[in-house]
């Protein structure tokens, strides 16, 4: 079987990288412009050559040069721009300028010319005006598209998460869409739905005694005292009153915030990892039964990184890179997907 070509562009910690490596593609080239991600990047992937800087400042040619290719020759062009703009979980102004990054995307396409497009975001992006202005982009330049809505536990990660997915296929690509995406992963590729329990465990049988990641957020004493009033499986509705927050109880909507101080639950996939994955206030990231959020390594972990992932920057930072990245085994499958569609016969 034939080894394809593949670019990541917006590579954030290089979890799409990981997966793609994983389904076979030779990576070849990225960009990334945070610098904490970016040296994440480097310490994983460290014979990828990483264009480092806004990718508006890159040029397609040098990344033609920088992987030896000419333009058409490209199998694969992944891309996963910035898409807090675009996420339900979005509030206040929204920063038009990088959510016009969709649209930058376009840019390479044109000059690269790859076989495949993947473009990967949060679901808000197929409601966004930007979306019928790049599919026509895509569709002007010769390709034929094919998006959908996927969650990554389809995948086998032990996490819901739905993402906006589309393919676009360069005209001579022989390949049909006549079944969902989905249907293409192969039958070697587990996608049996995963829970939280298997991820832990899994973490539990690897754990490296030195890792720098096995932390989580230190809380104050009235936080400890929440976390551990909130029974196994439970979230703050479960609070006594003594524990209960001013500002929940002021809200007009009780039922909103929902997801506020909640415990993840066992046997169900983890729910979003957000960039405060690790943070009980914003969401269910207690852990199941310990007094505690989630440590960093878990968060990466429920975001299917090998546990032996290197992650540089201070607490914050990585666990925004967690929380931005897209899940390795769901670019995996993703990979695979891209896969059969390039090995699909001609005529």
């Amino acid at each position: 079987m034939p080894t394809y070509s593949a670019v990541d562009l917006f590579a954030g910690a290089g979890g799409a990288t990981r997966g793609l490596r994983d389904a076979g593609f030779r990576m070849l080239a990225a960009v990334e412009n945070d610098p904490e991600a970016a040296e994440t990047y480097r310490r994983n992937h460290p014979r990828v050559c990483l264009f480092a800087k806004d990718i508006r400042a890159v040029e397609p040619a040098d990344i033609l040069a920088a992987a030896g290719l000419v333009p058409g020759e490209l199998d694969l062009l992944k891309a996963c721009p910035p898409c807090q703009g675009f996420s339900s979980l979005a509030n206040g102004a929204v920063d038009e300028r990088r959510n016009d990054l969709v649209l930058d995307t376009f840019r390479f396409v044109e000059a690269l010319r790859p076989k495949v497009v993947l473009l990967e975001n949060v679901p808000g992006l197929a409601r966004d005006s930007r979306r019928p202005e790049l599919d026509r982009l895509l569709t002007g330049a010769g390709y034929k598209l094919k998006a959908t809505v996927l969650d990554a536990a389809m995948f086998g990660v032990p996490q819901r998460r739905k993402r906006f997915i589309c393919f676009a296929l360069r005209a001579d690509v022989p390949f049909l869409f006549e079944r969902d995406v989905i249907d293409l992963l192969p039958d070697s590729f587990r996608a049996t739905p995963r829970t939280a329990r298997h991820a832990l465990d899994h973490l539990a049988r690897h754990r490296r005694t030195d890792d720098s990641l096995d932390v989580h957020r230190t809380s104050s004493a009235a936080v400890e005292a929440r976390i551990a009033a909130i029974p196994v499986g439970g979230n703050r509705f479960d609070l006594p009153v003594e524990h209960q927050l001013d500002c929940h109880r002021r809200l007009a909507n009780p039922r909103n915030a929902a997801s506020s101080y909640g415990r993840i639950k066992l046997d169900e996939p983890a729910p979003t990892m957000t960039t405060r994955c690790t943070t009980p206030a914003c969401g269910t990231f207690i852990h199941p039964t310990k007094n505690r959020g989630l440590t960093l390594r878990e968060a990466a972990t429920f975001q299917t990184f090998p546990v032996t992932y290197r992650f540089y920057g201070n607490y914050g930072s990585i666990e925004r890179q967690i929380g931005n990245a897209v899940p390795v085994r769901m670019a995996k499958g993703l990979g695979l997907i891209a896969t059969a569609i390039l090995n699909a016969p001609l005529g």
